[in-house]
């Protein structure tokens, strides 16, 4: 498998990898707001300082994942496998390299938010080292409230 960083160019695969992946979650309440993205939307993301990897096995794009670099680390969102090559370890090895990434840039910390009811996405993060730091509610812009955990991996933690 290769990961290999995002070009503005691959907005379109990243939106499709996206979409394919997430529409495993069309039946929550509220859907993901992913699933209303366009490439146009993440066109204009990755214009404005957002970056991604993709991954691929032979040549065929099979996930990928968006992120930003704050003041506190590396905040990422939208981590998608497609449905076919889930449960393969895909997603680890994506987050293995954005944890390489991290540390290459001296990053303190790898960040993210996870749906409260997603319990597989919260056991993967955590089995890879994620710790859930807070808990907060999100309020989407038809006023339903979603309840979300902020999980976190500490790059220099020393135990």
């Amino acid at each position: 498998m290769k990961i290999k960083f995002a070009e503005l160019s691959d907005a379109k695969l990243i939106h499709d990898l996206m979409i394919k992946a997430f529409m495993g979650y069309k039946e929550e309440i509220p859907p993901s707001s992913a699933l209303e993205e366009s490439v146009a939307s993440i066109s204009a993301a990755l214009k404005n300082n957002e970056k991604g990897l993709v991954a691929y096995i032979d040549e065929m794009p099979v996930g990928m994942v968006r992120f930003q670099l704050t003041e506190n680390g590396l905040y990422f969102y939208r981590l998608s496998v497609i449905p076919e090559e889930q449960g393969k370890g895909i997603a680890k090895k994506i987050l293995k390299a954005l944890e390489k990434y991290a540390r290459d840039k001296d990053l303190p910390a790898l960040y993210c938010k996870v749906r409260l009811t997603i319990k597989k996405n919260i056991n993967l993060y955590r089995s890879v080292g994620y710790t859930i730091y807070n808990e907060e509610v999100v309020t989407k812009p038809n006023g339903i409230e979603v309840k979300v955990v902020l999980m976190k991996k500490d790059l220099y933690k020393v135990n």
